[in-house]
């Protein structure tokens, strides 16, 4: 039997609207309302002669969040990302971050902000170690704070046995850390990192994430641009940018939910069974049939849902012999949705 389809008496659930986010922090965290959003765009666009590169983007990012922005080579990520620390301005559109201008913050919330670009930014003839202390001093931490600061933020990114060396002899790699380093030594309470884990190795990469989090705990707000996908699961939020725009906005579940149209659940029969018969069972959507022996549930809730179509099957003659959660890899997801709101010729790393 080939793989089949069908769908289910309930409509598919929409999926988060395209060109706006809005973003929410945990009501526990927020005594006395909301609090204003730490970054905000309305209606921003950016063009280079005749080229637009971000097109009518709005969100809204309030504090104590990690915000992943995600999308193929040349979607818009950096742009959206340097117009948020003022280093490009929107053509059309309006920004705020910490409530001003990005164009125009003033010095004290300056000292608020970290930013790790993706551009070599480092001095070549200071140390790994000088460095970080040059940045470290550039935010007015007191000499012995400013040590204890540099040597944790080192440490985090695995470059404490290469402190002394050059930034000019490091690898691409190594420089890429030094410079995350320098963006986390004051522990900013807004930190925007363009592509942070580029030619990191995964463990490391884990324990970068590990102090992302740790800053998130503490009430910070990140925004990270990333291509590798592992890192997009570790963010609350994602936003999805595709040709510039804003196609799809949620947590990583929301997303994979946008993706596939529901959860999967996947089911095993211990003789041949048509799985479609099932199709009209409360809380299915849709039924793929992918082998003689099983198939594949879209379903409302897969907690809700794998007991009534395990019991559905044996009503109709089957006997079941698993039946599972199916989470489809976040490479999966990101082609569906690239794919179903513009090109995807270029996929992440």
């Amino acid at each position: 039997m080939g793989s089949s389809e069908v769908t289910g008496p309930e409509n598919e659930a929409p999926g988060p609207p395209a060109g706006r986010l809005e973003l929410s922090a945990p009501e526990n965290d927020r005594p006395g309302g909301a609090d204003p959003p730490v970054v905000s765009m309305e209606s921003v666009s950016r063009r280079f002669d005749d080229a637009v590169v971000v097109r009518n983007i709005s969100l809204s990012v309030p504090p104590g969040v990690i915000l992943g922005l995600i999308g193929p080579s040349g979607a818009g990520k950096t742009t959206t990302l340097r117009m948020m620390t003022g280093a490009l301005n929107p053509t059309t559109g309006r920004i705020r971050v910490l409530g001003e201008d990005p164009r125009f913050l003033r010095r004290r919330t300056r000292q608020r902000i970290g930013y790790m670009p993706q551009l070599f930014s480092l001095i070549p003839d200071l140390t790994a170690e000088e460095n970080v202390d040059f940045v470290a001093s550039l935010f007015g931490l007191v000499l012995w704070r400013r040590r204890r600061r540099v040597a944790r933020s080192l440490e985090v990114v695995g470059l404490s046995n290469v402190r002394h060396r050059r930034a000019s002899r490091l690898s691409g790699g190594m420089q890429r850390r030094v410079q995350l380093a320098s963006a986390l030594v004051h522990e900013p309470e807004l930190l925007f990192l363009d592509e942070p884990t580029t030619g990191v190795d995964p463990i490391l990469r884990s324990q970068i994430w590990d102090e992302l989090h740790r800053l998130r705990d503490g009430g910070g707000t990140l925004i990270v641009t990333t291509q590798y996908l592992t890192d997009a699961e570790a963010c609350d939020q994602i936003a999805l940018i595709t040709d510039g725009r804003l196609a799809a906005v949620g947590t990583p579940h929301e997303l994979r939910r946008e993706a596939t149209g529901g959860d999967l659940i996947e089911v095993e029969t211990t003789d041949t069974f048509d799985g479609t018969i099932i199709a009209a069972a409360a809380g299915v959507r849709s039924i793929r049939q992918t082998s003689l022996r099983s198939f594949v549930a879209t379903v409302d809730d897969a907690g809700a849902a794998m007991a009534n179509v395990a019991e559905t099957v044996r009503a109709s003659g089957g006997e079941v012999s698993s039946v599972r959660e199916v989470r489809p890899s976040f490479d999966e997801v990101f082609t569906s949705l690239v794919k179903s709101h513009g090109s995807a010729n270029e996929m992440p790393l």
